[in-house]
């Protein structure tokens, strides 16, 4: 699997409301998120946009909480410590990969025990 390189200095985006779909739409290969529905080539930008940032917001946050768990499953006080290798496995990541994500959590708890905001970059 191709690693996550996460973005420098970016601020975090708050994402546009994510409307859940019913199960029939949601079965429909073409249908996204009402997008094909849209006509208006300038509201389908703007939809589509949306959903972009959303997504992309969605990923960097899942990151971050990645890198939290890599960090606690690494912590060398737990009795049922992983290894970095160990850990690249189960999250389908290169061992190099997983020790960044290791450091990146322990930034973001080293963060939040300070009470700063905690976000930091792993690479």
């Amino acid at each position: 699997m191709a690693e996550h390189t996460p973005r420098r200095d970016q601020p975090r985006l708050r994402p546009a409301p994510l409307l859940f779909e019913p199960a029939e739409a949601a079965s429909d290969p073409e249908h996204f998120f009402d997008l094909e529905s849209i006509d208006d080539p300038r509201a389908l930008l703007e939809r589509a946009t949306e959903l972009t940032l959303a997504f992309r917001a969605a990923a960097d946050r899942a990151t971050e909480f990645q890198a939290v768990a890599a960090a606690q499953l690494a912590d060398p006080r737990r009795f049922d410590r992983l290894t970095t290798a160990d850990i690249a496995e189960r999250a389908e990541w290169t061992e190099d990969y997983a020790k960044k994500m290791v450091e990146f959590g322990r930034d973001l708890l080293r963060g939040a025990e300070a009470g700063g905001p905690g976000h930091a970059d792993p690479v």
